[in-house]
């Protein structure tokens, strides 16, 4: 069984580890390389600790981490599956916790930002009936250098 349950500081080292391999899968090729080379194991282990509150996370039974969002107002800021959970509706969950919350924060739209070259991560927001509102040139600062990652602004009512 899975539970969907706020994050503590102890789940924030498994977190870093599944934004790091999830992020390269759905970001490299398709964001400017610096950016992709900034975006080391150590540099997520860097910025993981201060989001704990920021940070749901879906956890199996024996307690394995198979997923995580991070909401910051009205924006959805992160949404990460691992590669074991993809395909099983897990991601579908994680992202209707997401949409609850920025509700609970009392937004009426969510929105997010996704990676124009991830055709796959489109394509699920849409399925969940997330609305392409148009280019959004999302400025990223990594390794101390701040790059234009070319993005679309997803929009949803919540």
């Amino acid at each position: 069984m899975t539970s969907i349950r706020p994050a503590v500081a102890a789940d924030m080292a498994a977190v870093a580890d599944l934004w790091h391999r999830g992020w390269h899968d759905g970001h490299a090729g398709h964001v400017p390389e610096g950016l992709t080379a900034a975006r080391t194991l150590p540099a997520f282990h860097d910025r993981t600790p201060s989001r704990v509150a920021d940070t749901t996370v879906a956890v199996s039974a024996d307690g394995e981490l198979l997923g995580f969002v991070m909401v910051v107002g009205d924006e959805v800021e992160q949404v990460f599956v691992g590669r074991g959970a993809r395909g099983t509706g897990l991601a579908e969950v994680l992202l209707a916790e997401a949409e609850r919350q920025v509700a609970a924060g009392g937004h009426e739209v969510a929105w997010l930002a996704v990676v124009t070259g991830n055709a796959r991560a489109r394509r699920f927001y849409e399925r969940c009936g997330w609305r392409d509102e148009g280019d959004l040139p999302y400025e990223v600062t990594a390794g101390g250098e701040t790059f234009l990652s070319p993005c679309r602004r997803y929009v949803k009512a919540v």
